[in-house]
């Protein structure tokens, strides 16, 4: 067991100088150190134009990551990703800086009250609850509201220094309004984007670590949390979410790369000017077309049960039984007497949109008609059930963004290309102490 002792400056230089008493404790004059350091002990990692970044700085931030991935990562991918986390730490502190050069402080009342939203969503306003969960899973509160002051930091600094010196014309926006009444019909898309850059010198290194990232989004990591903790574009605040646009809006590279995705589907890294990126597929939809999934729909849920102990057969039998008896149902006011004759439950619900049912059963439903009951669908334990059409409410055609949200959207887009710019421009001129 290793047994650390503290003692005052005046000690050390004693002790520094021969061996020397000290009550019944001798230190010599030459003193190895057997066993690991303690772990309590801060150590800086990198300081950063006289900031310093502790290896506890990185162990916390990294515990976030590492909690979405339910620690299931090896010590090679746990290099990369502290590597890559001391990467995100100098990013933010050198916006930090820069922001309170500017005479940019975001007060403390502001950044307790973003973390009491995130605190929201996740534990119902329990600020305790989180406090608890972050110290439970190695990070803390004032590592995650370190991220919040950065990101909130950075947003202020471009809306002073970048913002009033973008310009998108009137005519810009409405050449754009006319391309997108012309291509009604045609195909959107909602992706999400992490991008890492690349130096010359590194970029061989981060090619490894967004294969890495890439490897552990399929493995099931928040696409979310990632972007956030990685991505160096300014939408990491939104966990990458680029929202909807056209592929001819991208890079030729990523509008390649996106083009044959379905929703869900994952591609990268893309090599792109400066850097990688990784997408990925939100949504789709076509443009200025109703999107049938935004029906509301009336829905009656006829449910069974199983007794314990049903087998598999028993469990069959009894669903084909209860399929033929729906199918003697004829539309939503006869279902109930039917339900009542074989012990079903009836549930009803006349506000669903029809994009909030699971994948499978979304395509199913919509393709009922009123009256018309989904196939059967369950198991032993959570029972079967059909969902029966009562009524649909189809949405409007919508009309596409209006002038002052297209110009919105275009200027934030060119806000973004200068602020990796202005980030390329602090990283080279920081000087930076790596312990």
């Amino acid at each position: 067991m290793a047994i650390v002792l503290g003692f005052g400056l005046a000690g050390i230089q004693g002790a520094a100088a021969q061996s020397a008493p000290q009550g019944n404790i001798v230190i010599p004059p030459d003193v190895t150190i057997f066993g690991e350091a303690n772990p309590n002990v801060r150590k800086a990692t990198a300081v950063v134009n006289g900031d310093v970044i502790t290896g506890t700085d990185v162990d916390q931030r990294m515990a976030l990551i590492l909690a979405a991935n339910d620690n299931k990562l090896s010590s090679e991918d746990m290099e990369r990703l502290r590597l890559q986390v001391l990467r995100n730490l100098i990013d933010e502190t050198l916006e930090i800086q820069e922001a309170e050069a500017a005479e940019i402080k975001v007060p403390e009342a502001e950044i307790n009250q973003s973390y009491a939203r995130v605190a929201a969503q996740n534990f119902g306003q329990d600020t305790a609850a989180m406090d608890a969960y972050l110290k439970r899973i190695g990070s803390s509160p004032a590592s995650l509201k370190r991220q919040i002051e950065g990101e909130m930091a950075w947003q202020r600094l471009l809306q002073r220094n970048v913002a009033p010196f973008i310009n998108v014309a009137d005519e810009e926006v409405n050449e754009v309004i006319s391309r997108l009444q012309a291509s009604k019909g045609t195909d959107e898309y909602r992706i999400g984007e992490i991008y890492l850059a690349a130096p010359a010198e590194a970029e061989q290194q981060v090619a490894e670590n967004a294969r890495r990232i890439v490897e552990q989004l399929r493995e099931g990591g928040s696409f979310v949390a990632y972007a956030r903790q990685y991505s160096q574009a300014s939408t990491a605040a939104v966990g990458g979410d680029l929202g909807w646009i056209k592929l001819e809006q991208l890079p030729t590279e990523l509008a390649v790369a996106a083009r044959d995705l379905t929703p869900g589907q994952l591609v990268g890294p893309i090599a792109v000017p400066g850097g990688f990126s990784i997408l990925y597929l939100i949504d789709k939809r076509q443009v200025l077309m109703a999107d049938p999934r935004d029906a509301v729909l009336a829905l009656k849920q006829i449910s069974i049960s199983f007794p314990k102990g049903t087998t598999e057969a028993q469990a069959q039998a009894r669903a084909k039984s209860f399929a033929q008896a729906m199918g003697q149902a004829r539309g939503c006011g006869t279902v109930d007497e039917v339900a009542s004759k074989i012990g079903a439950q009836v549930v009803t619900n006349d506000q669903v949109r029809a994009r909030d049912l699971p994948g499978p059963l979304q395509n199913a439903v919509l393709n009922l008609n009123v009256g018309e009951s989904s196939p059967p669908f369950g198991s032993i334990d959570d029972g079967v059930r059909v969902l029966m059409l009562c009524g649909r409410d189809d949405a409007q055609s919508p009309s596409g963004p209006n002038f002052d949200q297209l110009m919105a959207q275009m200027e934030e887009d060119r806000i973004n290309k200068r602020a990796q710019i202005y980030l390329r421009d602090l990283r080279r001129d920081a000087v930076i102490d790596y312990n």
